[in-house]
């Protein structure tokens, strides 16, 4: 007897045809619906034990018939597929109570995995928790708090997101990835989507302050603590209040300080320097670092016992080169956003600069990325970006037919070292140039990590000196 009913909702009859024609064989019945408000008298009528829904559909979506479903029943696993790649439709879907969201074109094989997974969900029931939290008006034109990846490992990070901003603020949570892969944008999507969004989001660089002014930065002074303490200061985490402090950079941090933050995280509160009264602490901490911090807890540069209470909820984030396949849909995203800026009507990028960006390492990755976008947008006088554009030693020796037909592929290979080093050259020497030879801020604005950018240097005989002229 079939006792796995499964509803499939979706305007494209081909969909429902696949679904059915697969899962009819694992012994599910299958029940079909073309758009949300049918799925909504459906399941009002049977009751399905999965569903898989399209996000757009007409007459009503995918989202909105989501938050239906779930007020009728909240337990019931609600699957989303979608085309779109946005940060914003995953988070959306999680916290609007979706079990799972999958992107097309579908894997039939994760697509049976998925209803398996749901089912023992569903008789379990305590597995999954209700996500129904509102989300928070955001500014989508912003970069501060859009990300967008059709990767699976990104898919799985949007997911995560819409997760951890429904967990108490208690729940740290710390972010890894390369300089430049968009730790800063994860840390406000989780403070943004959270119910305290409209609290304080605090961030503060553990690199760009000494060690007594950090302290000072976080946790504040009182008046005449110190010389030239003249007046009170409230620090980050007082500020922070019930909102977020993003603390960047956390594998830098002194190793004195670091007790400090240990203890005030294990007692949930702490004194202003100088100060005797305690004040609680109610704000979400997200640490994040470029560092190996299990390789620095080994030489001795970090506490194993802090890394564990900042390590409450991990993401790691994947550098460019590892998901080169989001490139197109990155630059379609960052041109979009520089249309706005320089008042352009660019439309995206031609075939050429496609393949000759997904040759391209990006040391800088997404934030590199968008360096090279802006600067094309700035140049470009036609409506698609084209090689002319971009920095002319990244594209003038390669011709893409040529590397295609050619077997001559050490030739190449050379031959794309050779403006690859071109290209790196003048790109560090101008960001020295714009700093004046201030090479923290020139790695900072370049996306490349201080030590990779100071080898960058080396590499290519240049010194900080000659540029402060």
């Amino acid at each position: 007897m079939k006792n796995k009913t499964l509803l499939i909702v979706d305007d494209d009859p081909a969909i429902r045809y696949a679904f059915k024609r697969t899962f009819e064989k694992m012994d599910y019945l299958i029940i079909e619906a073309t758009n949300g408000k049918e799925a909504i008298d459906t399941i009002s009528l049977q009751c399905p034990s999965v569903v898989f829904m399209d996000i757009t559909m007409p007459k009503m979506n995918g989202l909105v018939a989501l938050e239906k479903i779930k007020e009728i029943n909240t337990e019931l696993p609600v699957i989303v597929i979608t085309g779109n790649g946005n940060m914003d439709t995953a988070i959306k879907a999680m916290q609007k109570g979706a079990y799972d969201y999958l992107t097309k074109p579908l894997d039939i094989d994760k697509v049976r995995l998925t209803a398996e997974r749901a089912l023992e969900m569903l008789k379990m029931k305590n597995q999954i928790e209700e996500l129904r939290q509102k989300l928070i008006n955001t500014n989508k034109d912003s970069a501060t708090t859009t990300i967008v990846g059709m990767h699976p490992l990104m898919q799985d990070i949007f997911k995560r997101v819409g997760v951890i901003s429904t967990t108490p603020n208690h729940a740290n949570v710390l972010i890894l990835g390369e300089t430049g892969t968009g730790k800063e944008l994860v840390a406000r999507a989780i403070h943004e989507n959270s119910a305290n969004a409209n609290k304080a989001f605090q961030v503060i660089n553990c690199t760009v302050l000494p060690e007594n002014l950090l302290e000072s930065e976080l946790f504040g002074h009182e008046k005449g603590t110190f010389t030239g303490a003249d007046v009170k200061k409230i620090g980050k985490f007082e500020l922070a209040g019930e909102g977020t402090l993003f603390l960047d950079e956390i594998g830098d941090m002194a190793i004195n300080l670091q007790k400090k933050l240990l203890r005030v995280i294990q007692e949930r509160k702490f004194e202003r320097l100088g100060g005797n009264s305690s004040i609680n602490l109610n704000t979400r901490i997200i640490a994040a670092t470029n560092k190996n911090l299990k390789h620095s807890i080994i030489k001795g540069d970090f506490r194993e016992d802090l890394y564990y209470r900042l390590n409450v909820i991990e993401i790691i984030l994947p550098p460019l080169r590892e998901r080169k396949e989001d490139i197109k849909l990155l630059s379609d995203y960052f041109i979009k956003k520089y249309n706005r800026k320089f008042d352009k009507n660019i439309y995206g990028i031609s075939d050429e600069v496609k393949e000759l960006l997904e040759q391209y390492d990006f040391p800088g990755n997404v934030r590199e990325l968008e360096n090279l976008i802006e600067r094309a947008i700035t140049l470009e006088r036609g409506e698609v970006l084209t090689p002319q554009a971009f920095p002319q030693e990244i594209f003038s020796v390669i011709n893409t037919s040529e590397i295609k037909s050619s077997v001559k592929i050490k030739e190449f290979i050379q031959a794309k070292k050779i403006v690859v080093e071109s290209f790196e050259k003048k790109f560090i020497i101008e960001r020295l140039q714009e700093t004046k030879g201030n090479v923290t801020e020139a790695s900072r604005i370049s996306g490349i990590e201080r030590q990779s950018f100071q080898r960058l240097m080396k590499k290519y005989d240049l010194s900080s000196e000659e540029f402060r002229k």
